[in-house]
């Protein structure tokens, strides 16, 4: 009787053995992995900017400037983090598109590693994304498909890649996971490397705002890893719901519409967002968002997109409480992308008229601070 009678008839157990390598896969797959790492190796590090404010505050503020990265943003870290994770877990395919949901800047990124790479990217994205990000998006070789409700993006893009065959990268999911915030040359780690010279070299706070809440969530776990005192705070634009959700303790907290300020607020409580790790949170007006990034251009000379504006006003809040209370220290915030991205939004009179936004008290606000030190009740 044959190996294979005898299992059939349970008299012995048969070896079952299958193989799924494909040679051909496996040295594209090497290569990918190579070319997204050689990447990380040519690229410096971001520079970290110091904010003017007076001497005898006892007080430095910096911003960490993620907008030198090779596509402009915070999001070069996140998307490089993720086709790491896609490739190594066989997600990501010769031939196949890449699909993700983003409000631009995340798919700018990926576009550029899909380019890489050598594989199509489609972007699902709302039509109200600015003209800027999808010039970017298509010039390094993806795709725009546009849709209405920004509430639908993560289902549209999950049909799009059952549909094409290719992979939903869905960032939403897993930025937290996908970057390693133990080190590795993280956010965090830069962040406390290059303030080792400085005379509060661990910071008092560190600001960050949340898309994904994949960097804040890597930022609060490296301090609590690491067992600095340093806390984390995380401003929420309007139309966002994790500052509810965050409040409340409610991970099915929702909002009915879109943020105005890209990047930044969703809808839903994302996966990638970690309430737990962090200390404090801001609900920011737009206006006020708009007013402070504004005001960045005017004191350091230097265009931002909205995100960071909603950092900043937060990470100046913190200041002048800290001014009040007498202490001193250091706070660090986020230039999450340059500005010239949103001239036609953050930077446009006309917009702010159609969107209903007066930045003049919040602007008020800001020169009051930065000349007295006090802030406005």
């Amino acid at each position: 009787m044959s190996i294979s009678e005898q299992a059939v008839t349970g008299q012995a157990a048969a070896t079952v053995d299958v193989d799924r390598s494909d040679l051909g896969y496996r040295e594209w797959l090497k290569d990918a992995v190579r070319k997204v790492q050689a990447d990380a190796n040519r690229s410096a590090d971001t520079h970290l900017l110091r904010f003017p404010l007076p001497e005898k505050w006892g007080i430095d503020l910096y911003l960490k400037d993620e907008s030198t990265h090779p596509t402009g943003s915070l999001k070069h870290r996140l998307a490089r983090s993720l086709f790491l994770y896609g490739l190594c877990n066989g997600w990501i395919r010769p031939d196949k598109p890449v699909i993700e949901a983003s409000s631009g800047s995340t798919a700018v990124s990926e576009a550029y590693f899909a380019k890489l790479i050598g594989v199509p990217f489609i972007a699902v994205m709302p039509r109200t994304t600015s003209a800027e990000k999808c010039r970017l998006i298509e010039f390094h070789g993806g795709r725009c498909h546009f849709i209405d409700d920004p509430r639908t993006m993560y289902e549209e893009s999950a049909a799009l890649a059952e549909r094409t065959g290719g992979h939903y990268m869905d960032q939403f999911t897993y930025a937290e996971r996908a970057t390693d915030w133990h080190g590795n040359n993280n956010i965090a780690e830069s962040i406390y490397q290059q303030l080792r010279l400085e005379r509060y070299p661990e910071p008092a706070w560190i600001v960050a705002t949340a898309g994904t809440g994949g960097t804040s969530a890597t930022i609060a776990r490296y301090v609590h890893y690491m067992q600095y005192d340093t806390r984390v705070c995380v401003p929420d634009p309007e139309n966002s719901c994790f500052f509810d959700g965050w409040t409340r303790d409610d991970p099915s907290a929702t909002s009915d519409c879109g943020s105005r300020i890209e990047g930044i607020g969703r809808p839903r409580m994302e996966p990638s967002f970690v309430p737990g790790a962090i200390d404090r949170m801001m609900k920011v007006p737009d206006a006020a968002t708009v007013a402070a990034v504004r005001a960045l251009e005017r004191v350091i000379g230097r265009k931002a997109g909205g995100s960071t504006g909603t950092g900043l006003w937060s990470a100046l809040r913190i200041v002048a409480e800290m001014v009040q209370r007498g202490e001193r220290g250091s706070v660090v915030t986020l230039i999450c992308d340059a500005g010239d991205r949103y001239l036609d939004k953050y930077y446009s009179d006309h917009w702010l008229a159609e969107q209903d936004l007066d930045i003049a008290p919040y602007t008020a606000a800001v020169e009051l601070f930065l000349a007295t030190g006090e802030w406005p009740d």
